[in-house]
């Protein structure tokens, strides 16, 4: 097995940390972490009310949504290779600090394009940011104590995605100073302010080594052919996939294979790169990201299907639909924080085919029942708990599965990787899953829709199973039988 080349190096600053010290700073990238994750879908609830008030054209509303996600799936690995060259925290607290600013701009916004403008804005700073949240963790704990730390992410992004529009529809409620669908933005700088000061006094500054020089072509290259992936992705499928949809995608494809190929040759001849090749050689990054992409695949595209069908297949209110996703949520919390940071050490690969096999079970169950009319009742709830399980099982696992054996100092680059792998997945999820959701749904009339998605969702989770079963090794963090080696 390749696995020599990122053994994890502990920087001497991390070592410098009491635990309580450590504690504050891994607080204060989760706050971080909320704001980035709760912005994608915290905007979904007020959209009609943001229409009302600037008067609004049904494509800035999807730019509203889409322009953030297309952004910060664009420039991840330009801002993790910033916090790699730059260091973690100056460019964490840069990012938070952009963050605030941009968030203002959203909030105050007088017009669509400004509202369209200030979410682009966002989007960039969050790529600043984000990339640095894991790197931070990855640079304080060892592999074994981020199983735990790791897990909260999952634990907590979970719960920011799924409370996101319930906070969005709460504020725009209460309706504070008059702002209405304001809140929803301005709610980010008191957070932030506090993420910000934390961060100044929590985290510590990286050990000083040779600075990284930055490939600006290179970021160019991958953002470039992101962007054009994604859109096409995206906006292709908001707009039933027009002649331009596939084309626009391929050449987003080829820009990132020019990129790679291009950052293998830099790398070659001893120049910087905005990826490091030598991260894909170590078998639990490589098949790991392949993993996350199937899993963020999966997962969004269940999601969506989940509450579409339950209120246009069924004909249940928004409350009704929010009601069913609590045995879920409960399930995730449970298959993260219990199995999930309890059994990692110990299973190691078996949990992520366990996880597999269980949300398999658990989702494809639910969408059968959807199809044949239920949306309720002890089964349906019960199926929807055990799929939340299956899905906490591999959410909580996967990130620290993919980073295990990288070496800190490119922690910053792993990172950025692993997220741009959960945007893409998330977007190709949303695009292929969801599109294959609505023409089945206009030809059955709704819920028997749900059929094909099953389908779809049972070949990613069994290709998760797959992988772990046949390309990752048996003691990831170099565990058998609980104890270290």
């Amino acid at each position: 097995m390749d696995r020599g080349a990122g053994t994890p190096q502990d920087g001497g600053a991390a070592q410098q940390l009491t635990d309580r010290q450590r504690m504050l700073a891994f607080i204060t990238v989760l706050i971080a972490f909320v704001l980035e994750v709760a912005d994608t879908t915290i905007v979904n609830t007020a959209l009609p009310e943001i229409r009302r008030a600037l008067d609004a054209s049904s494509a800035a509303m999807q730019w509203i949504v889409a322009g953030y996600l297309l952004v910060l799936g664009a420039l991840l690995l330009l801002g993790g290779r910033l916090g790699d060259a730059f260091g973690y925290r100056r460019m964490f607290l840069i990012g938070v600090a952009g963050f605030i600013a941009t968030s203002a701009l959203c909030g105050l916004a007088q017009t669509p394009e400004q509202l369209v403008i200030g979410r682009l804005l966002q989007g960039a700073a969050g790529a600043m940011m984000g990339p640095q949240v894991m790197a931070i963790v990855q640079t304080l704990f060892s592999p074994l104590e981020r199983v735990a730390r790791l897990a909260w992410f999952g634990v907590i992004g979970g719960l920011a995605a799924i409370l996101g529009p319930i906070l969005g529809g709460l504020l725009i409620e209460w309706n504070w100073f008059g702002l209405g669908w304001r809140l929803i933005f301005l709610i980010n700088l008191p957070i932030g302010l506090i993420a910000l000061w934390l961060g100044l006094r929590t985290i510590p500054q990286r050990d000083a080594g040779r600075p990284l020089q930055i490939d600006l072509f290179g970021a160019a290259l991958f953002a470039a052919g992101f962007a054009a992936l994604l859109f096409a992705l995206i906006d292709g499928s908001e707009r039933g996939w027009p002649a331009w949809a596939i084309p626009c995608a391929l050449v987003g494809v080829a820009l990132v294979i020019v990129g790679w190929i291009r950052a293998l040759a830099r790398r070659r001849a001893g120049l910087a790169a905005i990826i490091e090749p030598a991260l894909f050689r170590l078998i639990t990054f490589r098949w790991g990201l392949v993993a996350v992409l199937a899993f963020s695949a999966g997962a969004a595209g269940f999601l969506l299907v989940l509450a579409v069908a339950l209120q246009q297949g069924l004909g249940k209110s928004p409350l009704d639909t929010a009601l069913a996703h609590v045995p879920f949520g409960l399930g995730v919390m449970a298959g993260i924080s219990f199995i999930g940071k309890k059994y990692l050490p110990r299973l190691g690969r078996w949990l992520l085919i366990g996880g597999a096999l269980v949300m398999m079970t658990g989702a494809s169950g639910a969408l059968t029942l959807i199809a044949g009319g239920t949306g309720g009742g002890v089964g349906f709830f019960a199926l929807l708990a055990l799929a939340g399980v299956g899905m906490g099982m591999l959410a909580g696992p996967l990130p620290p599965v993919v980073v295990a054996d990288v070496d800190r100092a490119f922690a910053g680059t792993a990172s950025a990787t692993l997220r741009t792998a959960q945007q893409l997945g998330g977007a190709i999820g949303i695009a292929v899953i969801g599109s294959a959701y609505f023409a089945a749904a206009a030809r059955t009339g709704g819920a028997l829709a749900g059929l094909p998605v099953a389908g779809a969702l049972f070949i990613a989770l069994l290709l998760i199973a797959i992988l772990a079963a046949w390309r990752l090794p048996a003691d990831i963090f170099g565990v058998r039988g609980g104890q270290v080696r």
